[in-house]
């Protein structure tokens, strides 16, 4: 125990304010347990998706020149459109939905190896998801077929789609985690962001105090 209160006063801020550092990490765990709770609450509200896919390859159809690397480029080409009205138009007609839902449910992709375009569909029922993929590359081979005698290049089914067994959306497990995750990002922005408390700030309090050069200097003309 010490004799002098001013020295008592600044132990005590100095020890209320590592209490307080301390305690503010509990942000951290805490962030995270919310957000692995809004993510396993996420996963397990939302609908699982499931996702079918449908190949097509491009092909030179032997009445021009082009070749292989033409073929390969076109692929690349048809990639691109697609997603366009003009193929979804055809495959809205197949699939039986609309061109917006179209827009929302299909992603095409391409190699840049091998002149083959992937159409996958994702949707909550798996028929769908099905129907979406086929009507797609088959709405995109009767697109390459009206302009195959002036490119020589034709677009051939490589695989059909298949009715997924399995959900292609997270689990809610997975959706726990990456919520926690989240969280505790968040939680650590908050901690880095909050104001601090410095040294100086500690010393202006620990000094408030003590009397000042002339306090000292009229008591020593007092003794004298």
């Amino acid at each position: 125990m010490t004799d002098n209160p001013t020295e008592g006063a600044r132990v005590a801020d100095r020890t209320r304010s590592r209490v307080l550092r301390l305690a503010s990490w509990w942000w951290l765990p805490a962030a995270a347990l919310v957000g692995a709770a809004a993510g396993g609450a996420y996963g397990q509200l939302r609908p699982p998706q499931y996702t079918a896919t449908s190949s097509v390859v491009a092909v030179p159809n032997g009445t021009t020149e082009a070749d292989c690397t033409d073929a390969l480029g076109f692929a690349q080409a048809y990639g691109r459109v697609a997603t366009q009205l003009a193929v979804l138009g055809d495959a809205q007609v197949w699939a039986g939905v609309p061109v917006s839902t179209l827009r929302e449910s299909v992603d095409v992709a391409t190699s840049p190896d091998a002149p083959m375009v992937a159409v996958s569909a994702t949707s909550s029922k798996p028929s769908q998801a099905v129907d979406i993929a086929n009507a797609v590359s088959r709405a995109l081979i009767t697109e390459a077929d009206h302009s195959r005698s002036r490119t020589g290049i034709r677009l051939e089914r490589l695989s059909r789609a298949l009715k997924p067994t399995e959900p292609s959306s997270a689990s809610p497990a997975l959706a726990s985690l990456v919520g926690a995750s989240a969280g505790g990002l968040l939680g650590g922005l908050a901690l880095l962001a909050r104001p601090r408390r410095t040294p100086e700030d500690d010393d202006d309090q620990g000094h408030a105090s003590v009397p000042g050069p002339a306090g000292a200097a009229d008591a020593r003309g007092t003794l004298g």
